[in-house]
């Protein structure tokens, strides 16, 4: 993207400070603000940085061309920006709700179910990435901002809020919801 090659061991430590400072940041706010408002909040943040970028990768991508210094920075500080996002969101609260939705009965069944899916669709998006982009070129990212926008859709309609609900309660909530 118009960087050295050092860049990118540089860029990758400081995508993977951004990840641990906003999972730091989701711990310490996720039981104040709630699960739905971080998800829905990462959610369109991730969905306008992916949209942002494949705007200005338009024409880039598969034309021999490179990226200006500084069209390369602001792409960098979207992708920081999305990792941000995911870090806050997504990321840590993908994990922290399916431990509390399943009522005590079907939940270590139903906690299973959703590590094994979890981990295949990770296995999913890690098989596809590295073709996707010669084919969708720029269009990969408005491909995940897709699949963004209907996970965060999924979550505004179906995912009832859990902040301050005991384990207990958690079948009420779903007869409720």
């Amino acid at each position: 993207m118009g960087f050295g090659e050092e860049a990118s061991f540089y860029s990758s430590v400081m995508v993977g400070g951004v990840l641990v400072l906003s999972a730091l940041l989701s711990m310490a706010v996720v039981d104040r603000v709630g699960r739905r408002a971080l998800l829905s909040s990462g959610g369109v943040l991730m969905l306008i940085c992916q949209i942002t970028i494949a705007i200005i990768l338009v024409g880039k991508v598969g034309d021999q061309q490179q990226l200006s210094r500084s069209l390369s920075i602001a792409v960098m500080a979207l992708i920081c920006l999305f990792a941000l996002a995911y870090g806050w969101s997504w990321g840590p609260i993908g994990w922290t709700i399916p431990s509390e939705i399943f009522p005590l009965e079907i939940r270590s069944a139903g906690h299973s179910i959703t590590v094994s899916e979890n981990l295949l669709m990770t296995l999913i998006v890690f098989e596809s990435f590295l073709p996707l982009p010669c084919t969708l070129r720029f269009g990969l990212f408005i491909f995940y901002a897709g699949w963004i926008a209907a996970m965060t859709i999924f979550v505004f309609l179906f995912l009832p809020e859990t902040k301050g609900v005991p384990i207990e309660k958690m079948t009420a909530v779903w007869r409720n919801h």
